[in-house]
């Protein structure tokens, strides 16, 4: 009997400390903050980093049209870490991520580490929509993330897209040169490199009818019909991937000098390009 009795003792000692414990969690733990502006995610390119994305930022800073700039960076894992904190109410704050594995061209595996960005911004904010802005490589982990996760109902909803210098249908000096590639009425490329094959899914997978796209490509003028890394065929391969499920879509050529592959996320224009379509 007395064994009996030390032993509910302690298994009492034992409960109570776990709810006393339970409770002091809930009072200590901070509550998520609940944002209704839309935040827009960048994400940059192959081997670049969030510098890549500062010159646009700031320029939507210093024009007054966002109030927070926050970071996500992503480990070579996959784990994201905030950098910052948007406030309650925050006017139209702005993200910028940052690949710690930046060379990763697994764009499946890129698409989930953006899943992961989202997710981790939707369980501290309890964001409802986002908007995606990508240079490069960054618009292959935009693309991947919509191909793979397309049908996960409870993911924030895209509202607004853009991309810049998008490789969807190849690379120079990789699997594309200058002049290769034509494009038919709708878009449809008569080559198409592996990735873009996959991409194609996305004709029936990308949402109906719900996000508004911009698709923003350089075109040096030197007879390349490229930005220096892309050429135009590629970037404007997109049209034929979603053009017909985009709520809409329009494109914006960048001509010259500043039309360069990586000059395009350092383009003044650009700038005033993106405030107009992402805050009208």
């Amino acid at each position: 009997m007395k064994r009996k009795w030390i032993f509910l003792t302690i298994f009492g000692g034992i409960v109570l400390l776990i709810v006393a414990g339970w409770s002091w969690q809930q009072i200590i733990r901070p509550r998520s903050t609940i944002i209704k502006s839309t935040p827009t995610i960048f994400l940059h390119g192959w081997g670049s980093s969030v510098n890549a994305e500062h010159q646009m930022t700031s320029a939507m800073k210093k024009s007054g049209i966002t109030n927070s700039v926050t970071q996500a960076i992503v480990s070579p894992e996959g784990k994201v870490k905030l950098i910052g904190s948007i406030p309650k109410h925050a006017k139209n704050p702005v993200v910028e991520v940052g690949f710690k594995n930046n060379k990763n061209t697994d764009y499946h595996e890129d698409g989930q580490w953006l899943k992961n960005v989202i997710t981790e911004l939707q369980n501290t904010y309890q964001i409802k929509n986002v908007n995606l802005v990508g240079h490069s490589m960054g618009n292959m982990a935009i693309a991947y993330y919509i191909l793979d996760h397309s049908n996960n109902s409870s993911l924030p909803k895209l509202r607004k897209q853009v991309d810049m210098a998008g490789h969807f249908d190849g690379i120079i000096g990789m699997n594309d040169k200058p002049n290769l590639t034509k494009l038919d009425d709708s878009g449809k490329p008569d080559r198409m490199d592996d990735n873009y094959r996959t991409l194609l899914g996305l004709r029936k997978k990308y949402p109906n009818k719900q996000v508004h796209v911009l698709n923003i490509f350089g075109d040096k003028n030197d007879g390349s019909h490229s930005d220096g890394s892309v050429t135009n065929a590629s970037s404007q391969s997109l049209r034929y991937l979603i053009g017909e499920r985009a709520k809409t879509y329009q494109e914006k050529k960048i001509i010259g000098a500043d039309g360069q592959h990586s000059r395009l996320h350092e383009n003044k224009e650009v700038d005033q390009i993106l405030i107009k379509f992402l805050w009208p």
